[in-house]
């Protein structure tokens, strides 16, 4: 099914159809095609076409006397092929602007105001849910660590990171500690780690801390819980997500089933962030040309629960650390539309936590 290339007039059709099914959320005959386009086509010429495409499955007829609905092998022909991807306009770029400044300025500090104004605002944009998965750490560049003591056998670790980003622990102590033992190690520490990768850290800090001044034992603490302290954050805390309330409002979620199944995935925020990882990792056959963008669609996806989803999704870079972001929504979104927004978020989202640098 689908092997084969189409012709102009083909193409011409699915695509409308494809667009029209956006825009409506219903079947598309070709009676209304012949009405509302001019392709220099009559009806029957219509129904013809739209039968070759139905019998490759490029599209197909959801009940008896309809119109006919995109397939998912039709939504990707239409992808890699058809779609022409134009530049934000102005008018959109200025609001993606004004609301990523506005939310960031109130909230500013850490990579977790950054991603998070990021996500509402691409949630706001798109009117689908937006996902927003921080990069994973392991290159990432260690600045600082500042020890907090909140009673003398408990401590909160902070990990300053390059780009804003920053990692919180609080530890239980086996051992009682002062104020000035905790800042003795953590001058230590600053002196000799500062700079290497968090994977480096984890596997030369006893190496690197040994002979050094300070509390022997609190050192020795530090180092046994290097593999926690100096790790990756599980994925699902890595995960920010927006835009609930616009893709429950999708025609395709009305029924309260569909709207249960929807939540209770969304609620996983653990699978949410699974699936958004899997979609960079994806082969090229999932990305359209010359764009550095995965479009997942349908069954395409790994899971069972988003299988009536679209996932667009692309990277976003903060140093040496890559991240991604991604709109999900049903099959029939506007797909241009996605992945202009995308792609003008990720650039604006790299190029903030690169100033931080």
């Amino acid at each position: 099914m689908g092997s084969r290339e189409l012709s102009l007039r083909e193409r011409q059709v699915l695509g409308i159809i494809i667009q029209s099914y956006v825009v409506t959320a219903a079947p598309v005959g070709s009676r209304y095609i012949a009405r509302n386009y001019s392709l220099g086509l009559s009806d029957a010429t219509i129904r013809n076409v739209m039968a070759d495409l139905e019998d490759e499955g490029y599209i197909h007829q959801p009940h008896t006397s309809a119109g006919r609905i995109p397939t998912d092998l039709g939504y990707r022909y239409y992808v890699d092929l058809i779609m022409k991807v134009q530049r934000i306009d102005e008018d959109e770029k200025r609001r993606m602007e004004t609301d990523y400044g506005q939310i960031a300025m109130e909230h500013p500090g850490t990579s977790r105001d950054v991603l998070l104004s990021a996500a509402k605002v691409l949630g706001c944009i798109s009117r689908q849910l937006s996902v927003v998965l921080s990069p994973t750490l392991s290159d990432a560049v260690f600045e600082r660590l500042d020890m907090v003591l909140l009673s003398s056998t408990r401590m909160m670790v902070i990990l300053s990171i390059h780009s804003l980003f920053v990692k919180t622990i609080v530890m239980e102590l086996p051992l009682e500690v002062s104020r000035k033992m905790i800042e003795e190690v953590s001058d230590v520490i600053n002196e000799r780690l500062a700079g290497l990768t968090l994977s480096e850290i984890r596997r030369s800090i006893a190496h690197r801390l040994a002979g050094s001044h300070g509390d022997g034992a609190l050192k020795d603490l530090i180092v046994r819980s290097a593999g926690s302290l100096f790790d990756e954050s599980p994925i699902f805390e890595r995960l920010y997500i927006s835009g609930t309330e616009y893709i429950v409002d999708q025609p395709e979620f009305k029924q309260p089933e569909r709207v249960r199944e929807l939540i209770t995935m969304i609620e996983d925020k653990f699978s949410v962030a699974r699936l958004v990882e899997k979609s960079g990792h994806m082969s090229e056959a999932l990305r359209p040309s010359d764009m550095d963008v995965t479009i997942s669609i349908g069954s395409e996806n790994s899971t069972r629960e988003a299988e009536d989803l679209t996932i667009v999704s692309t990277p976003y870079y903060a140093g040496n650390m890559v991240g991604r972001l991604g709109i999900l929504g049903p099959k029939r979104m506007d797909y241009e539309h996605a992945v202009r927004v995308l792609n003008y978020m990720a650039d604006s989202l790299t190029a903030t936590l690169t100033e931080a640098n």
